[in-house]
This record gives C-alpha cells, sequence and structure tokens, in this order.
C-alpha cells in the first residue's frame, strides 16, 4: 500500500490580501509580532504597510531586518537572539525566500535547543514552533507554503536544507500586487525558481496525483506569463499568474521534494552568493538532459505543458521538446548563462560536486547520479 502525506498551510490568495496580515496574527494568538523583512522590501514600503496592518489590531512588532540575498547562519544567530529579547510570540515574513527562509529558521531555534547545523536533513525538529505567517514579494521561493528551510552555513560555504513539516507555515498571504515593485532580473530569476520546482517536482520520485496537479498547473502558467511579466512589471494579469505558479510549484515541491539541480546549486549559491535562480537557470537544462533516459514519458507531458505539440511522438523525442522548451524560455528572458559567467571556475567542482552528493535533495532525483555524475553536469553547464 503507497501512503503519502500532503500538508499546506491556510492560504490567502488575491489583490489586497495583504490587509489580512493582521487579522490572521490575532487569529493565532499573537500579542507581538517580530517581523522579518529585508532593505529592498522594507524600501518598496510593503514592511511599513504589514506593520500597519498588525498595529491596526492592536498588535505590537519587532522589526528584524539584518539578512542578504542568500540569507546565512549568522544572520539567523542575529535574529533568533532579537527574538528571544523582544517578547515577540509569534513570526511575520514580509519579503522573498530569505526573509521566509530566516523567519523559520528564526521560529525552529527559538523553540528548539541546539545550532542550526544540528537541524539539517530531514525531521530534525522536534518541539513546536511560534505562529507563522508569511507574505512573499517575489513569485519563485514557494517558500511561503513549504516544508523547507534553505540557510548557508558560512564555514562550509554550502546551503544547508533544513526540511521538517513543522517548518510549514500557519497562513500564507500571497497578494500579486506586492510584485510589481521587484525588476526584470528579479521577476526572470524568482520565475526560473519556480519553474525549476515545477519540473523538478513533477519528475521526483516523491511525486503523488496531488503534487502532479500542482508542478504542471506551475509548468503551464511560467510557460504562458513569464515573458510578459518580465517584459512588463505593471501587468497584473501577468504578475497574478506568476504568484499563482510559485504557490503551486512550492506545494508541489515541498511535498515531492526536489532533485539534481537544487542539490547542485545549494552549493554555488553557498560558495559565490549568486542568485538562487540564475544558478537554477545555468544548471536545469543539463539536469534534465541527464534525467530523461529515467522518465521520458514525465519530460513529455512537461513539453505538452509548455505549448509543444508531441501526440503521436515517442515520449524520449517530446521530453527534448521540454528541454528545448526550457532553454527558449531562458533565452527570452535574459538567463541563458553558463555557470562560467557566474563566477564558477572548473577547479571548484569537484568540491561542489562533493557537497551536492550529500544534500538532501538529490535522494528524490529521479535518476542516481555518482560523484562522476555530477561533475560532468556541473562542466556541463560551465
Amino acid at each position: 500500500m503507497n501512503i503519502s502525506k500532503f500538508v499546506t498551510p491556510e492560504i490567502i490568495f488575491g489583490c489586497g490580501s495583504l490587509s489580512q496580515v493582521g487579522e490572521s496574527a490575532l487569529r493565532l494568538g499573537a500579542s507581538k509580532a517580530f517581523v522579518v523583512s529585508d532593505p529592498e522590501v522594507i524600501n518598496a514600503g510593503w514592511a511599513d504597510r504589514a506593520i500597519d496592518y498588525l498595529k491596526q489590531v492592536g498588535l505590537k512588532t519587532e522589526l528584524f531586518a539584518d539578512l542578504t540575498t542568500n540569507p546565512k547562519d549568522t544572520e539567523v544567530e542575529k535574529g533568533v537572539k532579537t527574538y528571544l529579547s523582544s517578547g515577540c510570540d509569534a513570526i511575520i515574513a514580509v519579503g522573498g525566500g530569505s526573509p521566509i527562509d530566516v523567519a523559520k529558521a528564526v521560529a525552529m531555534l527559538a523553540t528548539n535547543d541546539g545550532w542550526l547545523q544540528q537541524f539539517e536533513g530531514i525531521n530534525n525538529i522536534s518541539r513546536p514552533l511560534p505562529p507563522m505567517v508569511m507574505v512573499p514579494t517575489t513569485a519563485g521561493a514557494g517558500s511561503e507554503v513549504s516544508q523547507f528551510t534553505i540557510i548557508i552555513d558560512t564555514a562550509r560555504k554550502l546551503k544547508m536544507s533544513i526540511i521538517s513539516k513543522s517548518l510549514v507555515p500557519d497562513i500564507a498571504i500571497v497578494d500579486p500586487e506586492l510584485l510589481h515593485t521587484k525588476d526584470s532580473l528579479l521577476a526572470a530569476a524568482t520565475g526560473v525558481d519556480a519553474l525549476t520546482h515545477g519540473i523538478e517536482s513533477y519528475v521526483s520520485l516523491a511525486a503523488t496525483p496531488l503534487t502532479d496537479i500542482h508542478a504542471i498547473n506551475a509548468i503551464r502558467l511560467i510557460s504562458q506569463n513569464l515573458r510578459q511579466a518580465v517584459r512588463d512589471r505593471n501587468d497584473i494579469e501577468a504578475n497574478t499568474n506568476m504568484a499563482m505558479a510559485s504557490l503551486s510549484a512550492g506545494i508541489a515541491f515541498s511535498n515531492a521534494i526536489l532533485g539534481a539541480t537544487h542539490a547542485m546549486t545549494h552549493q554555488v549559491d553557498g560558495l559565490i552568493d549568486q542568485h538562487h535562480g540564475e544558478t537554477n537557470a545555468a544548471i536545469l537544462p543539463h539536469v534534465m538532459e541527464f534525467n530523461l533516459s529515467a522518465v521520458p514519458d514525465r519530460y513529455a507531458t512537461i513539453a505538452s505543458a509548455m505549448d509543444r505539440q508531441v501526440q503521436g511522438m515517442p515520449a524520449t523525442e517530446a521530453g527534448v521538446l521540454a528541454i528545448n522548451a526550457v532553454n527558449e524560455l531562458l533565452q527570452d528572458i535574459g538567463l541563458a548563462k553558463g555557470l562560467g559567467e557566474i563566477g564558477i571556475k572548473p577547479e571548484m567542482i569537484r568540491a561542489l560536486s562533493k557537497n551536492a552528493l550529500n544534500d538532501a535533495c538529490l535522494i528524490t532525483n529521479p535518476r542516481e547520479a555518482n560523484l562522476q555524475d555530477i561533475e560532468d553536469i556541473f562542466f556541463k553547464a560551465l
């Protein structure tokens, strides 16, 4: 008998839904909210607006924004100290994947003894976390609905994957209006992150019919809307569809986990502090080529979702069209770059590959990959 679990937070979706953040925190029993954001989101005005909504329902707040694009263990440690000294009893994140991941890690360490590295891997959290409400400002990470937090270990220079159902937030508020303040490059990079989530979760060894629905929906929406979202940052229809795509992809990968692309990009991002979506763009097509022989039918379905005509075509041949469609999309949005263009040198690849073998995301890749396989993919991605 096959048994699978499927978890999501309560989801509030739609333009203007940021206004629900105060009422949501109040329903969870909050009296003082620890608001995690970043300088760019603060400059855009979204953190202040969220704080206003929290104050309107009588909640006190404490703002923490001492973090960077790829959040680090040292930043989490500062956040934990601030949280514990603030008297807060709930955590609100307003931002992209970085503030949300930091918020989750702070929540975890605030109630569980130990240091961050002890929780790396799967299901290592033993105590309940404070109430969490997550408000994404990008369409990509999907962290607002996932059981993941990804934090850089500064000593080892790699991204740690911490995976636990305890990290699934209580409430996710997805407001497409928050997306238009991000520039085209960030829209492209975060969109590719969501696409990678959709593709990797769809071909994952842990995929189920429930995750498949969300993964394919994400892939289709991204294929249809990402180009326009990059071209016109004020197109509310494109932004709304990308917000839904990111949400669907987040639900899918949270439950089906990911694959070799993320196992590899985590190492690159930890080493050179590169934007995660751009790293995904460099590696994803090559991982798809590697995995094609293991799941050709799945890649054929992806090709169809990306508007390629595959009826009557052999599955492997149709799967090649999926890879071509991804490459064309990357070209159109300006992210068809190799790893060499973003700072990776050949001499780095052996260490990156060894670290990737230990990443939890590799477990659910549809084709088993050894050290040589990972190295070969890295060199192709240069």
